[in-house]
């Protein structure tokens, strides 16, 4: 797993570089241990390149010991440990007059949740302004890239311990 810093102003970005699922699911692991509820986690990247993976690791990370599974056709699974209960959300076929009714905002503000979207870019307007973007990529020779993205206090905390 290799490492960088990109900052801009009002930014903090952090850069992954993951040469396997077991990796990703390492920084996962990693991510979970420094989130503080309520957080919400936005997640963009094409089909193959490793959310679900990194989710898996969130929960593991999270003391959850199930398998962790994409949500595509339920859209919302709850993975839930004794402090913290994991909202995993799969907004690739949900249309945009469907949100309201998800009740995104009762996720993002439970005092015990963590919420991760893959696909946020379909809830843009819905999404808290503290959030943490990753950005997913598919490398040569099947690295993964992930760019981690900060803009508010919280995330920014976050980021910065992911070193």
């Amino acid at each position: 797993m290799h490492s960088t810093r990109n900052q801009g102003p009002g930014t903090k970005n952090q850069i992954f570089i993951s040469k396997s699922e077991e990796q990703t699911r390492r920084i996962g692991k990693a991510l979970a241990q420094q989130l503080k509820p309520p957080s919400v986690l936005c997640l963009y990247g094409p089909m193959g390149s490793g959310k679900t993976t990194l989710v898996q690791g969130i929960a593991r990370g999270m003391g959850f010991h199930g398998r962790a599974v994409s949500p595509t056709f339920n859209l919302v699974r709850e993975y839930r440990t004794w402090k913290k209960t994991l909202y995993h959300l799969d907004l690739f076929r949900v249309a945009s007059g469907e949100l309201y009714q998800l009740g995104l905002e009762d996720y993002f503000s439970d005092p015990k949740g963590i919420c991760v979207i893959e696909w946020a870019e379909c809830a843009r307007a819905w999404l808290p302004q503290d959030r943490l973007e990753i950005y997913l990529a598919v490398q040569q020779n099947g690295l993964r890239k992930l760019k981690f993205r900060a803009g508010r206090i919280h995330s920014k905390k976050i980021c910065a311990i992911l070193i």
